[in-house]
């Protein structure tokens, strides 16, 4: 039974999806989370990208130990030496270079000559190899090449040191049987490919990310690339969950296993979704809310019966805790610790102290405290409250026919800085005077939401802004019992994150 490599690159294309980018405390938890769940391979990045990316890569290396970390570079020395660079510190590292295959690519992106494209993946590999035995190239568009060139372009990688080659299907325009054909020709035209591992990297614009993967993999593919929640460009990756729990499920049809723990699944899912304010959808596969909820009569009867009459995997294998706690005052904060690190979090002893402090004053307002309050304070920890500005207190005044107004105090380095303002509602109001306070570029709120964390009259509120700037778009989040003070949190969060 062959065992598969998962590639996850949710922190370099997840991270590419609208909205979806991610600060480094927030890239760090996720990677930790990655390498519970024990995937292979964690592409923390594209060095060259930016400094904020190069950075994130090198504190990723120095935190996670079990699993190789990549970053990705172009087929050009600079980016092959940054991407070299951020990895020092890492226990394993792989440096993954690119650079297109396809007519249209070759054509209009790279105005490059077919002739040349091969002299550039021999002399970039080589480049790549002087500095880590483990080189990964991708030809990139390669479901749209022609097969004899894209045959070459791999043998010449092989040649040059690359240890894996990877077959993207990079807008999705395959089906799984031209995945089929593909590999299968790729394995009979290509010296040495036997001797490296053959991977793919599926797109989903189709809504055939992970049937293509799964194709590739029943046609002797060795390497899986994809993103917790199927994260990424345009429709997004091929699905980590979707594809784990296929195999093991179809281990009999697969023949194939993966070294993943299964139990982090749901958790892993939990905790990107949450660090990025995005809901689950209802009946996503394997995570989402509806996957093991069943409503028609005669399945509630059957699953009574005999579980597996409608479910052909269990919640407790992809990590779902059926047995819920409730904290309150009492509670202490070995409690806490443990049962946050059961739904996945891995916080440090300091964010332990802060979040314990942040609960004992939510345990004043309210009587019990569930599983949803502990990961809302858990993702505020790994999100940072804190940033250039912080909230000390505020005061709103509205009513139906009254103008309704704000008085914003924040704290800056050891400043309080104070602002009055109205506007249409207490929320505008209190934005406006925010905006008076905080030299954030010109801005807009494109997107506002509130989410009732539990139930109840006393449930926590959580707020999420999306605020856009030219073409960079950041996220805030705010937390509190009280919605307006959510919402101050929230907008102040996303506005120190712009600047």
């Amino acid at each position: 039974m062959r065992t598969i490599k998962i590639f996850d690159t949710t922190l370099r294309d997840g991270e590419q999806a609208p909205s979806c980018s991610m600060h480094l405390n927030e890239k760090i938890e996720i990677a930790l989370a990655l390498e519970r769940l024990r995937v292979d391979v964690i592409e923390a990045g594209f060095a060259i990208a930016s400094q904020g990316d190069f950075e994130s890569i090198q504190k990723i290396c120095e935190v996670v130990k079990n699993s190789t970390i990549c970053s990705l570079a172009r087929a050009v020395p600079k980016d092959i030496d940054a991407a070299y660079e951020s990895l020092r510190k890492a226990k394993s590292a792989r440096i993954h270079t690119f650079l297109a295959t396809s007519p249209i690519h070759m054509q209009y992106k790279l105005k490059m000559t077919p002739e040349k494209v091969l002299e550039t993946i021999d002399a970039m590999v080589r480049y790549a190899k002087k500095y880590l035995p483990d080189v990964e190239y991708s030809a990139e568009d390669a479901m749209r090449s022609d097969k004899e060139f894209l045959a070459r372009a791999l043998e010449t990688a092989i040649a040059a040191g690359a240890t894996t080659v990877n077959v993207p299907d990079t807008v999705g325009y395959a089906t799984p049987m031209e995945m089929v054909e593909m590999l299968n020709y790729l394995q009979n035209n290509v010296r040495g490919i036997e001797n490296v591992t053959l991977s793919v990297h599926c797109h989903d614009d189709l809504g055939l990310a992970v049937a293509n993967s799964l194709a590739a993999l029943s046609a002797g593919a060795g390497q899986i690339e994809c993103t917790i929640n199927g994260l990424g460009e345009r429709a997004g990756n091929a699905a980590l969950e979707e594809i784990v729990m296929g195999i093991h499920t179809r281990k009999n049809y697969y023949n194939c296993k993966t070294n993943i723990d299964s139990t982090q699944i749901y958790p892993s899912s939990r905790l990107v979704y949450n660090l990025l304010g995005l809901p689950a959808p209802i009946n996503k596969a394997i995570v989402g809310a509806n996957a093991f909820s069943h409503e028609a009569g005669i399945h509630q009867h059957g699953v009574l019966a005999n579980r597996e009459t409608y479910e052909i995997m269990t919640p407790q294998s992809i990590g779902l805790l059926e047995n819920k706690m409730v904290f309150g005052k009492h509670s202490g904060r070995h409690a806490i610790e443990q049962r946050l690190t059961e739904l996945g979090y891995a916080l440090s002893k300091e964010d332990i102290d802060k979040l314990f402090e942040r609960f004992k004053k939510l345990t004043d307002k309210k009587k019990i405290i569930n599983d949803h309050d502990l990961e809302a304070l858990a993702n505020r920890s790994v999100v940072g409250a804190s940033g250039a500005f912080t909230l000390d207190r505020f005061t709103v005044n509205c009513g139906n026919y009254v103008t309704s107004s704000a008085i914003i105090r924040l704290k800056h380095e050891d400043k309080l800085l104070e602002e009055v303002a109205i506007g249409d509602g207490p929320i505008d109001a209190a934005y406006n005077a925010i905006d008076k306070l905080m030299p954030a570029p010109e801005h807009i709120l494109e997107d506002y939401t509130i989410f009732s964390v539990t139930e109840g009259n006393d449930a926590l509120g959580e707020v999420i802004v999306k605020i856009r700037c030219g073409d960079k778009s950041v996220i805030g989040r705010g937390l509190s019992t009280d919605i307006i003070e959510a919402s101050i949190i929230a907008y102040v969060n996303g506005l120190n994150r712009l600047l």
